[in-house]
């Protein structure tokens, strides 16, 4: 049962993401323009998931569990660290010269661009190296 609910999640994810033209790297790029041809769509889909975000999240975290799962699973550490304002800056430097983040280019690949397949393998490869090197930071 986990595994279809999340099937429908990411599919409601991806046509979520199509529909609002999330997967086009230039309406995030021009979302990212600020002083130039600003494109606000990027706005609105964040405003949503923040609204959503804010709507559900403690009557949910209220609950004894999740409905799917055994527990909870919430991120131990709360601090701004080394890690992750480097990881910020690398996501964010890579989101901003290309405009897909990892959402978006999976959904993405559904238009079978030849370009968006080599990001995606490339940011597998940036995964699985900053995993291997996360010690080292």
């Amino acid at each position: 049962m986990n595994n279809v609910l999340a099937a429908v999640c990411g599919l409601l994810f991806g046509v979520g993401l199509a529909m609002s033209g999330m997967t086009d790297t230039a309406k995030v790029q021009g979302f990212l323009d600020l002083f130039g041809a600003w494109v606000p769509d990027l706005a609105f889909v964040m405003g949503g998931a923040v609204l959503v975000t804010l709507a559900f999240t403690r009557p949910v975290l209220k609950r004894a569990r999740p409905l799917f799962a055994a527990q909870f699973d919430l991120p131990a550490n709360k601090q701004v660290d080394r890690k992750l304002v480097l990881g910020a800056l690398c996501f964010g430097v890579g989101w901003g010269l290309y405009g897909y983040c990892p959402g978006p280019a999976v959904a993405a690949l559904a238009y079978l661009q030849w370009h968006t397949l080599v990001f995606v393998v490339l940011m597998l490869c940036g995964m699985w190296l900053a995993d291997k090197l996360k010690d080292r930071f």
